[in-house]
């Protein structure tokens, strides 16, 4: 089979949607590893690149083309890198978010789609440890200070998300590995 030239052109005002798009022809092209680098670097350069992205990588399903996300590569990193301030605090909520639904999910009597939150919650983490990014540990324990003192950097997304105890608890768990030495 022939190499093929891959190219993918972000748009400066990518929207949310046409990143998440993007993000999943991506995936699929499964290119060499400068072409994927470039295209994170790319998407992540603004809040909704980054976003589409990562709610595409993290949570995509479990065959083919998102089985980079279950082992995510240096190239997945290198792009992610460029855009540390914003990575941080995405995957910092990514972590909470996906934490907090799973329990939902329980609750609420649906195991698939529990079973996808968890997904997703394993993912962040895997991608958080491979990122070796310090400003990650400060934005996991920005979240952990605004749990445990309900306030801080991150009480406004705690609140608007309405998470109650028991997740709160669960996401101060998932944090915890994260921040210990």
């Amino acid at each position: 089979m022939a190499d093929i030239d891959l190219t993918f052109t972000i748009p400066p005002e990518v929207t949310f949607e046409q990143a998440i798009a993007i993000a999943q022809d991506l995936l699929a092209a499964q290119p060499t590893d400068d072409v994927l680098t470039a295209a994170i670097t790319a998407l992540v350069a603004t809040p909704n690149g980054a976003r589409g992205f990562l709610v595409t990588f993290l949570s995509g399903d479990l065959s083919g083309e998102f089985a980079r996300a279950d082992r995510p590569t240096e190239a997945v990193a290198q792009g992610l890198r460029t855009n540390p301030e914003l990575i941080a605090d995405l995957m910092a909520k990514n972590l909470a978010m996906s934490t907090a639904m799973e329990l939902t999910h329980r609750r609420n009597g649906h195991p698939e789609m529990a079973a996808g939150s968890h997904l997703t919650q394993q993912r962040s983490r895997q991608l958080i440890q491979g990122l070796h990014l310090p400003i990650v540990q400060n934005r996991l324990m920005a979240l952990q200070q605004s749990i445990t003192q309900g306030r801080g950097e991150y009480a406004d997304f705690l609140a608007r998300w309405g998470y109650d105890d028991e997740q709160k608890a669960a996401i101060l768990a998932a944090i915890e590995p994260l921040i210990s030495p």
